[in-house]
This record gives C-alpha cells, sequence and structure tokens, in this order.
C-alpha cells in the first residue's frame, strides 16, 4: 500500500496547476502562427527536419473568390475538372464550417476544418489517404489583400518526412496553377 504524506499532495497540486499552463501555452502558440524558426538551434525557414512548405502565391481575384473556391464542394470540383480530366465532376466534397470535413481529388485528400476567417484565413488538418492511419499535417491558407488581387501565404508544417519536394510540386500544380487558370 503506497502511503502520501502532505508533501506528496503538493507536489501533485503544483502538477495538476502546471498542466492546464502548458495547454493553455501551447493553444497559445499555435493560435500566433508559425514560430520564428531561425532562433530555433537547427531550425531554419526551408525545414524544421524538412517538414515544412512555405509558399506565397499571387492572384489576379479578391481575397474572397480565392477564400470561396477553396471552400465550396461545386467550385473546387469545377476548378480541378477544368485542369485535369482524371477527376470527376464531384471530386471534391467540403463542409465549409470549422469542425466540418472535406475529401478532395475523389478521395485523394481529406481532413478536417480547425479555423476559419471569412476571406482571411482557413486552417485545415489535412492528410493523403495513403499515409499511415491518424497522420495530419497541418495546412493554413492566408488572404491578403493586394490591390485588386490577393497575395496568399501558404503554410504546410507536420506531414511524415521525405514528402516536402512531392507536396510542394502537388499544392503547385493542383492548387495554385488550377486555381489561376479557374479564376482567370
Amino acid at each position: 500500500m503506497t502511503v502520501y504524506n502532505e508533501s506528496t499532495f503538493e507536489r501533485m497540486g503544483r502538477v495538476a496547476l502546471l498542466v492546464p499552463t502548458i495547454c493553455i501555452f501551447q493553444v497559445t502558440l499555435f493560435a500566433q502562427g508559425k514560430p520564428d524558426v531561425d532562433k530555433i538551434p537547427g531550425g531554419s525557414r526551408d525545414s524544421l527536419h524538412g517538414i515544412t512548405i512555405h509558399q506565397e502565391i499571387r492572384f489576379s481575384t479578391n481575397p474572397k473568390q480565392v477564400y470561396e473556391t477553396l471552400l465550396s464542394s461545386k467550385r473546387f470540383s469545377e476548378c480541378v475538372k477544368k485542369s485535369f480530366d482524371n477527376f470527376s465532376d464531384t471530386s471534391a466534397r467540403i463542409d465549409s464550417v470549422v469542425g466540418g470535413a472535406f475529401s478532395l481529388f475523389d478521395g485523394v485528400i481529406f481532413g478536417r476544418i480547425l479555423e476559419l476567417v471569412p476571406n482571411r484565413r482557413i486552417v485545415e488538418a489535412w492528410r493523403v489517404s495513403n499515409w499511415p492511419p491518424g497522420a495530419y499535417s497541418i495546412a493554413r491558407f492566408e488572404f491578403i489583400p493586394d490591390g485588386l488581387g490577393t497575395q496568399l501565404i501558404f503554410d504546410h508544417i507536420g506531414f511524415p518526412e521525405g514528402l516536402k519536394s512531392h507536396l510542394a510540386m502537388g499544392w503547385q500544380q493542383h492548387y495554385w496553377d488550377a486555381l489561376k487558370k479557374y479564376l482567370q
């Protein structure tokens, strides 16, 4: 039988107070956006162990158009179909609310919407169907008005190692090039 004395309960109380503090600290860090990885030992804008992608894309249409296309099953399916013959007319299914599920490219990509700030930001838990079960990354789309157009700041973090080049090329071809073609 284990006997607890007063100092044991004091330590347990301090730990119990520390857990919510750590959780709040982590949520606060996540909500503030990406960390300044140049100040992290071994970090760089290009890596964090090779699992980050940062892209900046200019669109000639307003943020609302880009934002709504990324969140509309119909419009995203039309966008994909306009650029690629091998996807169906209903290749995207998007429940465009926080917590809503999405499936893109006929189920190749799927996940959940974590945050929506209308015409400003989309954050998703994002994965490819052939990744190990439970492996999700975070995709963050930030829309900034730029004259009559939009500057999209995109960050993708936390995907399995070894996929950076493949995913970066995929984002360019299947998202940015397709969106530019569709929105012109």
